[in-house]
């Protein structure tokens, strides 16, 4: 009996690390897309990847068939929302790397962009997996897509002496 539950504690951990050596990269990046941290410097990306990698393999037996991915990245998202509400409000006090593209979004603007462009999640399950009807994950992907496509204009450098009253002569 203590060889059987070796030997299948010994095959779970195979099963895992090969899942982790797998995923953990695409994972990884989702995690920094969402956080919109710097690629070499997302302490708070690692955080949230390895929450989801924990909590995948406290329920590695239990998946039955079910895809490790797709529940790592649940998590991952959950958590990942979860935690700006709580810590940050609804709006996300936290400040992104300034250099990243997705640093112009709002936190679930974020979210509902990783989810449905780099994730490839459809907008139902994006929407069950948030809590969120499925028109509204639509009206936000497009407008954050719009923000991305069309940022805001930088103002214009001022000109010396533009402000200057000129007198007829």
């Amino acid at each position: 009996m203590r060889e059987r539950r070796a030997s299948q504690g010994a095959r779970r951990a195979r099963e895992f690390e090969a899942f982790v050596a797998g995923a953990a990269g695409r994972l990884l990046h989702a995690a920094t897309l969402l956080t919109a941290e710097a690629p070499d410097d997302n302490p708070r990306a690692r955080r949230l990847l390895t929450l989801a990698l924990a909590h995948t393999y406290a329920s590695w037996d239990s998946l039955r068939g079910e895809d490790p991915y797709a529940r790592a990245r649940q998590y991952l998202a959950a958590r990942f929302a979860h935690g700006v509400w709580h810590r940050y409000g609804v709006l996300g006090r936290h400040r992104p790397d300034a250099s990243s593209v997705l640093a112009r979004l709002s936190p679930q603007e974020r979210l509902i962009v990783v989810l449905r462009l780099y994730e490839g999640v459809a907008e139902e399950q994006a929407a069950a997996l948030l809590g969120l009807p499925t028109e509204r994950v639509r009206t936000i992907c497009a407008r954050a897509i719009a923000t991305l496509l069309h940022p805001p204009r930088k103002a214009a450098p001022a000109v010396p002496g533009a402000n200057a009253k000129t007198v007829p002569s």
